[in-house]
C-alpha cells in the first residue's frame, strides 16, 4: 500500500503508433493483451490494452509519428511468468532482440536483500523498447 496513492501504482504506459495493424498484432495477437477500452476511429484511434492485473499499455494512433525520441523514458517492464517461452515467441515473430535472455541479480540495498530475475529485451513496432522480466520477489 502506498500512503500517498492508496492502493495505487502502475495503471499504464503510453505509446504513439503509425502503424496501427502492426502493432496490434505485437501486442494482441503475439503478447495476448486484449481491448479494455477503445475509442476515436482512424486515423485517430486509441485503446487502452490490458497486458494482465490491471496494468494496460495505451496507444494513439498518429499518422504523423517519427519514432521515437531520446526523452525521459528509456524502456518500460512488462511482468511474464513464460520468459524464454515469450522470448521464443517474439524472436519467431520476428522482432528484434536486444538483450538476449538472461538470468541477473539485482544487488538491492533493502531489507529484502538481492533480487534474482529473469529478463529479455526486445525492440517493438515502434522502436519502443521493452523490459520483459520475471521474478517471485517484485
Amino acid at each position: 500500500m502506498n500512503s500517498i496513492l492508496g492502493n495505487g501504482g502502475f495503471h499504464h504506459v503510453c505509446m504513439k503508433t503509425k502503424d496501427w495493424d502492426a502493432t496490434m498484432r505485437f501486442y494482441k495477437d503475439l503478447l495476448g493483451c486484449t481491448d479494455k477500452v477503445a475509442w476515436r476511429e482512424a486515423p485517430t484511434r486509441a485503446v487502452m490494452l490490458d497486458a494482465g492485473d490491471g496494468n494496460y499499455i495505451e496507444v494513439f494512433e498518429d499518422l504523423a509519428y517519427s519514432g521515437p525520441t531520446n526523452g525521459a523514458v528509456n524502456h518500460y517492464a512488462l511482468r511474464t511468468t513464460r520468459l524464454d517461452a515469450v522470448a521464443e515467441r517474439v524472436r519467431a515473430a520476428g522482432y528484434k532482440i536486444t538483450v538476449e535472455p538472461r538470468d541477473v541479480t539485482i544487488p538491492n540495498t533493502t531489507s529484502l536483500g538481492p533480487v534474482p530475475v529473469r529478463i529479455f529485451f526486445c525492440e517493438g513496432p515502434n522502436g519502443e523498447s521493452i523490459e520483459f522480466l520475471q521474478n517471485t520477489v517484485t
